[in-house]
């Protein structure tokens, strides 16, 4: 892990504010293109200072879900190198001032396991995740060997077990914690569709449900 404030912070973070923008856009958020697509030496001029050290407090942000626009999620980088709970309570503050129940927090070395038990105490109020600079630096649904994923809805849930006489106890399952399904915000329960491609079908599709 590169030096918090180091020569390598910039082009780091620059990597990880992509992925991060392209997360929040995969789930069906209002992103610009402007953030994904813009190269190392705006990012530098943007957030950076001559050293080179970034101030993460100007990464954060908050946006709309495109088809719900009173679904909010809020961005946050953590300038703690260790996380504990007075980052999080500091989280959580500005999800109750701005009336949002899901944040990201990324952060730059390591979580505390308080700081962790704060997410599961937290949970019936606020859906917090967390994830690692280094888990942001590369975009793994990208990969060429990684097939396409989409969660479905609750209604195509229900249309896939009707369709094919499922119960959910009978569908392949996927732990939470499988980076593609981290990357999608899978929660326990729900289903995500996998297409792969096929020489014979063209297109190959299978599900697996979140546990």
């Amino acid at each position: 892990m590169s030096e918090i404030g180091g020569p390598e912070e910039a082009p780091r973070l620059w990597r990880v504010n992509r992925t991060i923008h392209e997360l929040v856009k995969d789930r069906g958020f209002q992103v610009s293109d402007e953030e994904i697509n813009m190269d190392l030496a705006t990012f530098k001029a943007q957030y950076a200072n001559n050293g080179g050290a970034v101030d993460r407090n100007q990464l954060n942000f908050f946006t709309s879900h495109e088809e719900n626009p009173a679904d909010h999620i809020f961005v946050y980088f953590s300038e703690d190198k260790s996380v504990g709970i007075k980052t999080m309570r500091k989280l959580l503050g500005i999800l109750a001032e701005k009336s949002i129940s899901k944040g990201i927090m990324i952060y730059p070395e390591k979580m505390t396991s308080k700081a962790r038990q704060v997410i599961g105490a937290m949970s019936q109020n606020f859906r917090l995740e967390v994830f690692h600079e280094s888990d942001l630096t590369v975009n793994i649904t990208r990969h060429f060997l990684v097939p396409e994923h989409r969660v479905l809805t609750q209604t195509e849930k229900a249309q896939l077990l009707s369709r094919y006489r499922l119960k959910e106890t009978q569908l392949p399952r996927i732990q939470l914690s499988d980076p593609v399904a981290r990357y999608y915000g899978l929660r326990r329960g729900q289903v995500m569709k996998i297409t792969r491609p096929s020489e014979t079908a063209g297109r190959y599709c299978s599900y697996r449900i979140g546990f």
